[in-house]
């Protein structure tokens, strides 16, 4: 009798979790539990300076990251990319002060200088004296006169000086 009991128990419990499983209810929410909890950490160590690449990240759940997980980055589209400003170890929460964007110029490399207004335009090379990303407005040499000018750093690596 008891044998029966225990079948019975059984074949009503199975019963149950198919029929959630049907209902979707229970992947529904397993699905969404773990797209929300994951978050990238280094699988290396990265330096200062490296530019992260998708494979050195790894996705693990936000309650096992290690460190400031309340400020951390969640999101690889975040960190891919970046470069990191200090030394970002495994397994370890990223912060965004951790990174910046990848430099374009370097203090001391030879750019393209252009001003443009209107129909004028002018070229010439100049040394950055700073370093930069894409956006950063930097302060340049000018090659020919000697003259310090500050401009905006270009996407393809040179610095555009605006007029007035």
């Amino acid at each position: 009798m008891k044998l029966r009991a225990r079948r019975w128990a059984l074949a009503s419990a199975a019963a149950g979790v198919a029929l959630a499983l049907a209902s979707g209810a229970g992947l529904a929410q397993q699905g969404t539990d773990a797209e929300v909890a994951m978050t990238p950490v280094p699988r290396m160590v990265i330096y200062p300076g490296d530019v992260i690449r998708d494979d050195m990240l790894m996705d693990v759940p936000a309650s096992e990251v290690q460190g400031a997980v309340d400020s951390m980055i969640r999101s690889r589209s975040g960190v891919v990319g970046k470069m990191a400003r200090r030394t970002l170890l495994p397994g370890r929460a990223i912060l965004p002060v951790a990174l910046n964007n990848p430099r374009a110029v370097a203090n001391g490399a030879e750019v393209r200088l252009f001003y443009i207004d209107g129909g004028l335009s002018i070229v010439t090379s100049a040394s950055a004296l700073q370093d930069g990303a894409v956006g950063d407005t930097i302060k340049v040499r000018n090659a020919d006169s000697g003259l310090t000018v500050s401009g905006v750093i270009q996407p393809d690596g040179s610095v555009r000086v605006s007029g007035g």
